[in-house]
Formats: structure tokens, sequence, C-alpha cells
């Protein structure tokens, strides 16, 4: 699909806090986010500059996305929420190793944060598919230009 492509994980920006670390879903965590998230942000758009098509896997609400695409220096950017069912995200996040996020009364709070951000339905995928399916149906979606989201915190008209 890409003759050139990066896989910028959120998690592992997360990862590189040594000392110090707040757990990131906490309202202590805000100053370690936002820098981590300038990081990740920073790495995305380096990679993006250099020509690569970059996926970031990682959370990045939709009230974070201006501040997101500013750490990128980019113009624009494909934005899609992966937002199944609470009762899917509770089981996967209750069944998940090797995590260190497992509360789940915090996890109903960020599902109803994303689920209620009032985003256009066309950056939203709210079904469970296939791994492969779901890929196929993303990079369609970024062929077709359907998820640009603009720096000017602007989605691109329907």
């Amino acid at each position: 699909m890409f003759t050139r492509s990066v896989l910028v994980s959120g998690d592992d920006f997360f990862g590189f806090v040594d000392q110090g670390y707040v757990a990131p879903w906490t309202v202590e965590a805000h100053e370690q986010n936002d820098t981590v998230m300038g990081a990740a942000a920073a790495a995305a758009g380096r990679f993006a500059a250099g020509g690569f098509a970059v996926v970031y896997d990682g959370v990045v609400g939709p009230w974070f996305l201006d501040a997101f695409i500013a750490g990128t220096g980019l113009d624009w950017l494909h934005y899609v929420m992966l937002l199944p069912p609470e009762a899917i995200c509770l089981e996967r996040v209750h069944s998940r190793v090797g995590h260190g996020f497992a509360d789940l009364e915090a996890t109903r709070h960020m599902y109803r944060q994303f689920a209620d951000a009032g985003i256009s339905a066309r950056h939203v995928l709210r079904g469970v598919e296939d791994v492969q399916f779901l890929a196929l149906r993303i990079f369609g979606l970024v062929e077709s230009g359907a998820i640009v989201w603009l720096a000017d915190h602007q989605a691109r008209s329907d």
C-alpha cells in the first residue's frame, strides 16, 4: 500500500518517561501528557516531512488535535477515531496483559469523552471489525480524503 511507511506508537513515547512518571489518564498528568504528545507529534511530523506515510497509533482526542497537528508541523493530517461499543472497550481493558491501565471506571469516563466529543461521524469508526478489514477500510478513507483534518482546527467540509 505504501512504499515507505512508519508506525509511531504513542504508548512507546509514554514508556520513555523514566523518573517522575504520572499515570497519563489522571488529572495530575496534564503537563507530562502535553510534553509526551508533543514529542510523539514531532516524531510523526518529521517522518512525514521525510516522505514516509505515518500511522500514529495512540490516543489523540479531538480536543487535542490542534496541539498534536501543531507539534507535527504539518498543515493537515488524516484523523480517525476507533470507537467500538463501550462493553467491548471495557472487556479489552479488563483482559489485556502487560499494560498499566486497568481502571474500568476511568475507561467508562474516557469512553464518554470520546463518544460525546461531537466530531463529524466520518471521523468515527464504531464497529468491531477484523483488523485486516479495518486497515483496508481506513486506507480507503485516507485515499478518498474523507478523513482530512486541517491544522486550523477545521475538519474538511462534508
